[in-house]
């Protein structure tokens, strides 16, 4: 966009007279490591020309309006209110001084609804995978698979006076839990997320796993929760070998004073040490991004962002390498 800063957070003539704050750290990172050109390619097609009325804000600014939200955990209110508030952000969208106009709520809803429209939230996280696989950040030899449960309200005191009829309540150990399941595919190398699907709580993880391989992999890993998936209807034309972890009853009276016990405990462990690249993009979506809970009502509209929180998170995850790319 014109008007569009294209220089870091840290060179700009603001920083010099504020502190270096984590946000600021971050926001300069993500201003460099982010594809911007190419997600901006990518969305402005669908955006609005806006030949009547107001001139529409431009779309590299929308789009960093949007990722800010999944960044900070801002709903669309919150987001409008902290674009006043705070002149970091501002500075960061483009937006200017604080006199300038700034997109309201309604416009904040209005360009997520057209990400959801077109299923751009997929479209980025493929485009953001492209980038890294150029890299050499992304391999396609083996992917882990798992499920986690993102929480919603269980009250019925809202306008509807009901639950959220497409979440549901599953049973984990002794607790109850009422929401959706965010199942991953993630490169079993580098942990980044390639395939995210969307599903209510009580669903069985098993059921997704072949929808969340690639086609390309040599190699499949799950926890015990996937035994049994290898011979699946919906598996049977997926040239992959399962490696499933050992049930944890079955894996305890292991006799490790023998050979085979031995051989089959260490295997475990190998298996154990692959499925856990899993755990950092949820835990980066969780505790680094603050998506602990669904955000809105029914599964494509949380997908949608689980798209976009998890293309989010791999630049994350890969921040040092690219910054360490963009210095040499």
């Amino acid at each position: 966009m014109d008007a569009m800063k294209q220089m870091s957070l840290s060179e700009s003539g603001f920083e010099r007279k504020t502190k270096r704050t984590r946000k600021r750290e971050f926001l300069d990172e993500m201003e460099r490591v982010v594809p911007w050109a190419e997600l901006v390619a990518l969305v402005s097609p669908h955006l609005p020309e806006g030949k009547r009325g107001r001139p529409p804000f431009a779309p590299e600014a929308m789009l960093r309006i949007h990722f800010m939200q999944q960044w900070f955990n801002l709903s669309d209110p919150a987001m409008e209110d902290a674009l006043h508030d705070v002149p970091l952000l501002r500075e960061f969208a483009g937006l200017g001084g604080w006199d300038e106009r700034l997109p309201d709520e309604s416009t904040i809803l209005r360009f997520r609804h057209l990400l959801e429209a077109h299923d751009l939230s997929l479209q980025i996280l493929a485009t953001v995978n492209a980038t890294l696989a150029a890299k050499g950040l992304l391999l396609k030899s083996g992917t882990v698979v798992d499920a986690t449960l993102i929480a919603a309200p269980s009250s019925t005191k809202n306008s509807s006076g009901e639950r959220d009829p497409e979440m549901h309540q599953t049973k984990k150990g002794n607790q109850w839990h009422f929401g959706m399941k965010a199942h991953i595919g993630v490169d079993a190398e580098s942990g980044l997320v390639h395939t995210v699907i969307g599903t209510a709580a009580n669903v069985n993880d098993v059921t997704q796993a072949g929808a969340l391989l690639h086609g390309q992999e040599t190699a499949a890993f799950g926890d015990a929760g996937y035994r049994g998936v290898g011979k699946r209807d919906e598996t049977q034309d997926i040239n992959v070998n399962w490696h499933v972890a050992m049930r944890p009853g079955k894996r305890k009276v292991l006799d490790k004073s023998t050979p085979m016990g031995t051989i089959l405990d260490q295997l475990e462990r190998a298996k154990a040490r692959i499925r856990a690249k899993v755990e950092h993009p949820f835990r980066v979506i969780k505790r680094q991004f603050g998506h602990v809970k669904v955000r809105y009502r029914g599964l494509a509209k949380n997908t949608a962002q689980l798209h976009t929180l998890f293309a989010l998170s791999n630049i994350w995850m890969v921040r040092r390498t690219l910054l360490k790319d963009l210095r040499a």
